[in-house]
């Protein structure tokens, strides 16, 4: 079984198109799935789209009153995914803004049935493809790759910031058995990279499969904040590798 988390914050124009490529993808490959969106407070249809496909495929809808953060939502998709999943189902996350194609779910649970923990779909790996993200957004995702490989090197891994990514099961039991709910303890996009820091930590397996990005099928701008994605991420350096967190 894999079961597909999707933090979603107004995306209700995204999402139809996003869950029926999941479902062509799993149909085609024949995995058996089921996936859970967490509404993160959204203040459009994103509730009532969901809804309507819920009809036509395995979906459970989780709903945060209020907008929460990326964090918040994560927390929430892993856990909702955890529960009743064998030790040895698979745990995919990934955006709900249609960027990132489900077409490489196959790989990356191929990945994970070799032997892997966790499979990141990554941006710095030969084969990989980025088309329409900004400038300032690559220098970002570039300069995250430099620091943490340079103060955390992890064997296989060069894209700690992407949250598109398949995670055994058996391991996230494990991580939430040793951190609480303090293993997703960032609110913000940082807490992808505290997640892969804490697994790194309990010597998770890792690799990277080439990941396909297109921001040229997003819908409006992007959620993320940029200075308080940059501060909470530099305050997430000094506290790993002042041995805080």
């Amino acid at each position: 079984m894999v079961i597909i988390a999707l933090p979603a914050y107004n995306e209700s124009e995204t999402l139809p198109f996003l869950l029926a490529a999941i479902r062509q993808s799993m149909q085609e490959n024949k995995i058996d799935y089921r996936v859970v969106v967490v509404n993160d407070g959204s203040a459009d249809d994103t509730s009532s789209v969901v809804t309507t496909l819920a009809g036509e495929m395995p979906i459970e809808l989780i709903e945060h009153s209020e907008n929460l953060g990326l964090g918040e939502a994560i927390r929430t998709g892993l856990l909702s995914a955890l529960e009743g999943a064998e030790p040895h189902d698979i745990i995919v996350t990934m955006d709900s803004d249609n960027t990132q194609t489900p077409g490489l779910i196959a790989r990356m649970v191929r990945g994970i049935r070799e032997g892997n923990d966790v499979v990141i779909a990554s941006r710095y790996r030969q084969g990989a493809n980025i088309r329409g993200v900004p400038r300032y957004r690559r220098f970002l995702s570039f300069g995250a790759r430099v620091v943490f490989g340079l103060l955390f090197p992890t064997p296989n891994v060069r894209d700690f910031t992407c949250g598109f990514r398949a995670y055994r099961a058996e391991v996230l039991s494990r991580a939430f058995e040793q951190y609480g709910d303090g293993f997703v303890a960032q609110s913000g996009f940082s807490c992808m990279v505290d997640i892969l820091l804490k697994l790194r930590r309990m010597n998770a397996i890792m690799s990277e499969v080439p990941l396909i990005l297109r921001y040229d099928q997003k819908f409006g701008a992007s959620k993320m904040i940029v200075i308080r994605t940059i501060g909470e991420t530099l305050r997430l350096v000094v506290s790993r590798r002042s041995g805080l967190g």
